[in-house]
């Protein structure tokens, strides 16, 4: 079992910048591969970025090169950091834990991030 809790989110202008914060606990975290979702209101949830156990990095087309997914095993967290949002960026930010190997896949309870003037 993986317990996850998102932190960070919050109002902020267009062109402003965020960092979420999702800390995990529960088991081996390094052992897991973490992912950032998204869920705008009506619309399916989607991938923002995914850090490996290995932190080999990838990320959704609409937010390369403004955001940047992290990860700190002493701390048991994994960041991102969100820099140029737009207003399409608004959404419910979620983070999941997935194992290789393994078919459980974990999630936090999300944070609320909204762009708007």
């Amino acid at each position: 079992q993986v317990q996850l809790v998102e932190s960070g989110g919050g109002l902020v202008q267009p062109g402003g910048s965020l960092r979420l914060s999702c800390a995990a606990s529960g088991s081996i975290f390094s052992l897991y591969a973490m992912t950032w979702y998204r869920q705008a209101p009506g619309n399916e949830r989607e991938l923002v970025a995914g850090i490996t156990s290995g932190s080999r990095t990838n990320y959704a087309d609409s937010v390369k090169g403004r955001f940047t997914i992290s990860r700190d095993n002493a701390k048991n967290t994994v960041y991102l950091q969100m820099n140029s949002l737009k207003p399409e960026d608004t959404a419910v930010y979620y983070c999941s834990a997935s194992r290789y190997g393994y078919s459980s896949t974990y999630w936090g309870q999300g944070t609320q991030v909204t762009v708007s003037s």
